[in-house]
């Protein structure tokens, strides 16, 4: 039985495995690295964070989160913090 690997790119292609290849927009964050936009849904009291629903380094991602959270948990009240301080809240109540 007979077995070969083919390359399928252009030979003056430069290889996905080369380690000094850098991503087009910058660094990607490293392992371990600061997240500072969290979305916490707070229990159906209000009184502590049920859960963390999303982490980011990108505030438009770390907004974007938040709206879908309080569409999927329309009756829980819903934070953006950004480190330590709010941002956004939603106090999932009806009017």
């Amino acid at each position: 039985m007979f077995s070969a690997a083919h390359e399928l790119r252009p030979p003056d292609e430069p290889s996905d495995q080369d380690p000094k290849t850098s991503p087009p927009y910058g660094e990607f964050p490293h392992e371990g690295d600061d997240l500072p936009y969290k979305v916490e849904v707070w229990d159906e009291t209000s009184k502590y964070v049920e859960q963390v629903v999303a982490v980011s380094v990108s505030p438009a991602i770390g907004y974007a989160a938040y709206y879908a959270a309080t569409r999927e948990y329309p009756g829980r009240a819903i934070t953006l913090r950004h480190k330590a301080a709010v941002i956004s809240r939603w106090t999932g109540k009806a009017h």
